[in-house]
């Protein structure tokens, strides 16, 4: 059986769900073991990007990767709002304002930091014990509350951006202006990277920019590029995953369960305190730096740890 990741660059269209239930027929098509399949993070399906997808004992896992830091690119096009805050909705509010790019960047450090922000009324979140985007939908009027979110960095996909030392001169010049032009032209749309915290909406956070520039806007794009430790550079395509199957080597693709406890600490434990703790028993007297320790019994995963001055207490043991 196989227990790991696969990171998934989900594509335009499909939901979270929806690839997990292909990445469960893929599985077959490899006749690969019955395993179980869990995703760290919901994408919306006009997003797309990183999807962590664990398999296995790193389902045990997924519940730290949902709380991960996310790394997004979005495009916010001015001059329309839509009920779902994304190109999928039906516009409710029109603007001719359209901010400059000097003014854009004047208004983007109220935004970093921690502070209140309202969810989408088209969100899965709970209004007494029904999803708000079902309420939505039925016509109710749904009032969201505000959340305590962070954004960590907010900053504009700039127009010089990849400039190069092997560019050719003249095109490096043709760019400099273009990017001189660009703080006072007034801009139909632009294309900003943040890295937020759990919770955040991006298309909450792109209505709340478009509204601190005296106009309205929407999410036109939406790209995941990291979540918690996997970026796109590890994430592969479902028809990549697909040719794999084909060839018996989708084995290949997966990352292993420790790929996501790269911040952890490893705390190398004997055959018998390895016993222990895949019973649940809490160590005493184990000499240890207190805090979060994935313990291991030389190259396999055992447990996630809390070290405290009373020894060893099991947060989420491994059956590997």
């Amino acid at each position: 059986m196989l227990h790991g990741w696969i990171v998934l660059d989900k594509p335009l269209g499909l939901g979270s769900t929806t690839c997990v239930s292909a990445l469960k027929r893929i599985l077959r098509q490899a006749s690969e073991p019955k395993t179980k399949i869990g995703h760290g993070g919901t994408l919306d399906p006009l997003a797309s990007g990183v999807l962590p997808i664990a398999l296995g004992e790193a389902t045990k896992l997924a519940g730290r990767m949902l709380d991960a830091t996310k790394v997004y690119d979005f495009t916010i096009k001015f001059g329309e709002q839509t009920d779902t805050l994304d190109a999928e909705g039906a516009v409710i509010a029109t603007s001719d304002v359209r901010p400059a790019g000097d003014q854009i960047e004047a208004v983007l450090p109220r935004f970093t930091g921690p502070f209140e922000q309202v969810p989408p009324a088209y969100s899965a979140l709970k209004i007494d014990g029904k999803a708000a985007y079902a309420r939505a939908r039925a016509g109710e009027e749904v009032e969201m509350r505000p959340r305590s979110v962070t954004i960590q960095s907010l900053s504009i996909r700039h127009p010089s951006e990849g400039w190069g030392p092997c560019r050719p001169e003249a095109e490096i010049l043709e760019n400099m202006d273009a990017s001189l032009r660009w703080h006072d032209e007034k801009m139909e749309e632009i294309t900003l990277s943040a890295t937020v915290s759990k919770g955040t909406y991006i298309r909450s956070l792109a209505r709340d920019i478009a509204h601190a520039l005296g106009t309205v806007g929407h999410v036109s794009y939406l790209r995941r590029t990291r979540a918690g430790p996997f970026g796109l550079e590890q994430a592969v395509s479902l028809d990549f995953l697909e040719e794999t199957a084909k060839a018996r080597a989708l084995t290949r693709t997966v990352l292993p369960l420790t790929a996501a406890l790269d911040d952890i600490p490893a705390l190398p434990v004997t055959p018998d305190q390895a016993q222990l703790l895949r019973h649940g028993q809490r160590l005493a007297g184990f000499p240890a730096t207190p805090g979060l320790q994935l313990a291991m019994l030389g190259e396999t995963p055992v447990a996630l740890v809390e070290a405290t001055a009373d020894g060893l207490k099991v947060v989420r043991g491994f059956n590997l």
